[in-house]
């Protein structure tokens, strides 16, 4: 076994290999998929002026918790919790930005909150036969959505769960990295460690309460 810093100092070389194993362990798209990104913090909010480790690479955003800095987990995940895409961006880089990227092999229905919220996107994706279905934001007009696209909003909390597992299983988010390889590294290797977790939070949409939509969508 490697000793510690043998260990810290061989993980930058793994990261291209990492990412290939990783896309060969990620699902397939079956028609339903839910996006959302998650906040990934290099360091509490009072040492930012201090920060040196990405100063060049992090950035401000915003999540539903408040303000961060460093980046984001953008995930796309399937109704089984399967990973089907991700990148990392800086903390204050738009959601929509990476959607088109993200969603190159999707086909079918894409579930979102009101962050992808956009007509241009919805019409380019629309153009790849993908339909963004997202939650409307408070001063919007009630859309008309079908039972089945309303029952996968309410179930959109699938990919929640999967980044909150990611940060308090796999170590997703803490502070003690000294380089991005080895930052992008740990990122790779824990979608790595979750694509082997034997009972990810997955969706079962052949349940009594479901059938009837599965069966008329």
């Amino acid at each position: 076994m490697l000793s510690y810093n043998r260990f810290i100092e061989v993980l930058p070389k793994l990261l291209v290999p990492l990412t290939a194993f990783i896309h060969s362990r990620c699902g397939s798209s079956q028609g339903i998929a839910f996006i959302d990104s998650t906040p990934l913090a290099v360091c509490k909010n009072i040492r930012i002026p201090r920060h040196k480790t990405f100063k060049e690479q992090a950035g401000r955003g915003k999540s539903s918790t408040g303000w961060f800095y460093g980046f984001k987990l953008h995930l796309v995940v399937n109704d089984q919790g399967e990973i089907l895409s991700f990148c990392v961006t800086p903390g204050n880089v738009d959601d929509r930005k990476r959607v088109l990227t993200l969603a190159k092999s999707l086909v079918g229905k894409l579930f979102g909150d009101r962050g992808y919220i956009s007509k241009k996107l919805a019409g380019q994706l629309a153009e790849r036969n993908i339909k963004l279905v997202a939650t409307l934001k408070k001063n919007m007009k009630n859309q008309d959505i079908d039972a089945f696209d309303k029952v996968l909003l309410s179930k959109r909390s699938i990919i929640e769960t999967i980044n909150d597992q990611l940060k308090s299983i796999f170590d997703l988010e803490h502070s003690r990295h000294r380089s991005l390889p080895n930052y992008l590294a740990n990122i790779v290797a824990c979608l790595v460690a979750y694509s082997y977790q034997e009972k990810k939070p997955a969706l079962n949409l052949r349940d009594a309460d479901l059938l009837p939509f599965v069966v008329n969508a």
